[in-house]
């Protein structure tokens, strides 16, 4: 009962090929080809730019707008949340200071 149960491998159903059998090949040394001549490095002049078109350039200003007010967004609220948490603690603060002045005080 408390001894695990191993399953057994399932048996191959079908038609089972045998593997092929690959027969050695033999190299034949061929003539060494000199290597290529190394290319001329391009001149700057010829190299592709970057045309931002208005149409981009306003997608790129939309873009990056639209991640400064997200990420603006998630730092106020972080600290909208650290200012509330510290202004409770401060009156829970102050109500336990009263509390046990007062409890001092009628002893």
């Amino acid at each position: 009962m408390f001894r695990p149960k191993l399953p057994t491998m399932p048996q191959p159903t079908g038609i089972v090929t045998p593997p092929a059998v690959i027969e050695p090949t033999t190299i034949t040394p061929g003539t060494p080809t000199t290597p290529p001549a190394p290319a001329a490095p391009v001149p700057a002049s010829t190299r592709p730019t970057i045309q931002l078109t208005p149409g981009t350039a306003l997608a790129l200003v939309g873009g990056g707008t639209a991640v400064v007010l997200v990420v603006g967004a998630v730092l106020v609220s972080m600290l909208l949340a650290v200012a509330i948490t510290g202004a409770s603690v401060a009156v829970c603060a102050v109500v336990l200071r009263s509390l046990l002045a007062s409890d001092t005080r009628r002893r």
